[in-house]
Order: structure tokens, then sequence, then C-alpha cells
């Protein structure tokens, strides 16, 4: 249903607490978050994952955000104070970090409820109107305006943010069934045999993980959850089983308004969806639209010079095809082909890059061979390393994932163990 007005929107907005649930390890992600929380993950040649997220907050109106944090959150806290300290506190602006600290168990977070649950006394405090709940690990754009608005104009008590994905993506998320209006009926949290839709037998409705609540209901629904005896404390196996039938849960399908399509969004939960969605971003038209002003990912990045590409000899030519090279990159004398490189990337001479991901302050030494790599940051790869040529070989060295991706990192090198910003 679309919001009456904009001004509709902005004055429910307004009212509503936004949290982002940023402290999960991600271990999907197998070494690129040894030292960093998923949201903290580098994306896009510039960004962190929980940009998109954040930046989906402040595109929509909202600009009361709490974002809670638990594993290994140094560099997601860092990230935050440079990038996100714009609001303005007398406006009644803010993105505050909440990080673990036992307010009112003597444990850490157990499950997506109990992290909201444990800074009950904060969000009571803020006296919000609507709460919105999100995950701070998925890649999209997303007005959540309309969603709020659709939260009341259907009198919901919990609204639930859902996409259409095939049954075998359905296994690693909340599967919901919907009735005509679009009230939840069933859900089911990563089941083995997925309900499919209703004359769509390959597609079936998935949460997002994300939930519009209205304030006094999501403080009943905590309390009563902390309450019970076994509970996970979580709101996809727990919350939303329970308040179904005795209450209005509705469903909020995410789409492409001006196309009426699946609106794009990104699960980058594995090594092999997280390189293929940051190599989808150098297309000609990606679903993605980086250059898109009227809807900007915000982020913090450092004050750095453009790249540079030096050395014009026949074999020994420094450029760039099909790619994309951030702030910072020096490529000297190599060649770079359908790669993302972020900040401060050398690519020393001889060197041949291709279907690649390269996070910040790598350096790639003369005579290297690299091909559908993710490369971590701070690596230093030594000269005339060749990385996926052979994956029994690399697998020696390196991780290389189910699609056939090697990840790099400086520890795999030798380097010691260091701090990721």
């Amino acid at each position: 249903m679309k919001p009456k007005s904009q001004r509709f929107v902005s004055r429910l907005t307004r009212d509503t607490l936004a949290l982002i649930l940023a402290g999960g390890r991600g271990s999907r992600l197998k070494q690129l978050t040894l030292w960093r929380a998923k949201p903290a993950v580098p994306f896009g040649g510039k960004f962190r994952i929980i940009d998109f997220p954040l930046s989906n907050c402040i595109n929509s109106g909202i600009r009361q955000v709490g974002v809670l944090t638990q594993y290994k959150s140094h560099s997601l806290i860092q990230h935050i104070q440079r990038g996100w300290s714009f609001l303005r506190g007398e406006f009644g602006e803010f993105i505050e970090l909440w990080p673990a600290q036992q307010r009112i168990e003597t444990s850490w977070y157990e499950g997506t409820a109990d992290a909201v649950y444990q800074n009950l006394d904060i969000i009571r405090d803020h006296d919000p109107e609507y709460i919105l709940v999100l995950a701070g690990d998925h890649i999209y754009k997303m007005d959540y305006g309309d969603m709020i608005a659709h939260h009341v104009e259907s009198g919901a008590d919990m609204t639930v943010g859902c996409l259409e994905v095939d049954l075998e993506t359905a296994r690693s998320f909340g599967v919901m069934a919907v009735d005509g209006e679009g009230r939840v009926q069933r859900f089911d949290e990563k089941p083995d045999q997925p309900r499919p839709m209703p004359n769509k037998p390959d597609r079936a409705l998935a949460s997002m993980g994300i939930y519009v609540f209205s304030r006094d209901f999501l403080y009943d629904q905590l309390v009563q959850d902390a309450d019970t005896p076994g509970s996970s404390h979580d709101f996809g196996k727990d919350v939303i089983p329970q308040v179904i039938e005795r209450c209005r849960v509705m469903a909020y399908p995410f789409r492409d308004v001006q196309k009426g399509t699946q609106a794009y969004w990104r699960d980058v939960g594995t090594i092999d969806s997280y390189w293929s969605a940051n190599l989808e971003l150098i297309g000609v038209t990606p679903e993605l639209n980086l250059y898109d002003d009227k809807w900007p990912i915000w982020t913090y990045q450092e004050q750095l010079p453009p790249a540079k590409f030096v050395f014009d000899d026949d074999d020994r030519r420094g450029m760039a095809v099909d790619s994309m090279v951030s702030g910072g990159c020096i490529i000297s004398g190599s060649t770079v082909r359908h790669s993302l490189l972020f900040s401060n990337v050398t690519v020393n001479s001889y060197a041949r890059l291709t279907d690649s991901v390269v996070l910040p302050d790598v350096d790639i030494g003369r005579h290297c061979s690299i091909h559908r790599a993710v490369i971590d940051q701070g690596c230093r790869i030594p000269e005339g390393t060749t990385i996926g040529q052979d994956p029994r070989e690399d697998a020696k060295r390196f991780y290389v994932s189910e699609g056939g991706v090697t990840v790099v990192t400086p520890e795999m090198l030798g380097s010691p163990s260091r701090h990721v910003r």
C-alpha cells in the first residue's frame, strides 16, 4: 500500500527508532571475519556492509539509530565514529553505539530478541512510537518510510519485510505463509522443506530480518519471551511463531515500485556470494546503482589521492579494464581485468589480476598472477606468486571456497596477527 504523502511518511519516520543488529560474527565468511564483525567487512570498493542499512535510515528520514554491537566490534565502532558522527544531537538526531554490556542479564546477547531486550531501558528512555529492527549485514536500498506507513495503515502489531527466493535459498531464512491481505499465517525458521508460495511451487516468501513494531507491543513481547523457559530469545525462532495466531502480524513485500519486480537485495554471508556481489558492481548496468544521487550510500573515507596508472610499454602497461579502482591505488605497469580494488592498493609491474576483489592497503608484487580471489586487507603478496590457477595448491596455503574463490589473508602469508581498520 502506497503512503498517502511524503509528509505522512516523514512524521512516522520522525517518531521511529531504528535498531541495527550488528553483533554477528558471520562465520560463513571464514577468515574475512577473523578480526572484524560481519557488518564491518568492506564492500563495493569504499564502503562497509553496515553503511547500507545506515544510509537507508538517513535517506528514509530516520535520524534516531542505535547500533547493537558484540563480536570483535572495534573496527566497526571506529568506522561509525569516524564516518557517522554528523547528526545533530540538539535536533534529537543520533547514531548511538550500544555495545553488549549486560545491562539486564549477566550474559552476552543470546539471540536477536535478547539483544533488543537487554537494551530495553535505553529504548524506553528514547520513547519512540515505532521501533524498526534491522540486520546489519545485508546489501540493499530500501525506503523504510513506506514500510512503516504500511505498518500503520494495516493496523499491524508487527510487520515483517519479506522477499521471494528459490526453495534452496529459503532453507537459510525464516519462511512465511500469508493470506490474501498479507497477514502472516505461518512462520518457519530455516526449514528443511520450505513451504512454497501459492501458484509458485519453486518460490518461497522469506523474511529479510527487518521488523517494524508498535512500541508497547514490542515491550510486552520482549518481556514475555525473556520469561519463557527454553526460549532461544530470537525473533524468528521464538517471538514471531508465538504471536502470529493471537496478534496482527503483516508481511511487507520488498519490491521495486517503478519496475514492479523484486528489488535488489543480497545476503553476502558466504565467500562466493560476497565475491559475486562485489563483482556485479563493475557491470555496465548493475542492479545496485552506486552512482544514484537520489539515494546515496554514505560512508567514512580517507582523504586519498586519485588512482594512478603508470607505464605504457607493450609489456609493461598500467591498465584496468572492466574494473572499479578506488582512491590511492597505483596500477604500475600491470594489468587489472574485471576486478574491484579498494583504496590504497598497489599492483606492481608485470602482475596480472583478473576476476578478483582486493581489500584496502594491499601490495601485489611483480610478476604475480591472481585469478578469482579475495585478497584481505593488509596483504603483501610476494613477487611471482600465482593464485587461482591450481585449487589444490591454493588449498595448501589459503582457503578455497566451494565455488573456487581463493581467500588470502596476511596470516596465511606468514604475517603476524594485525589490527583491522
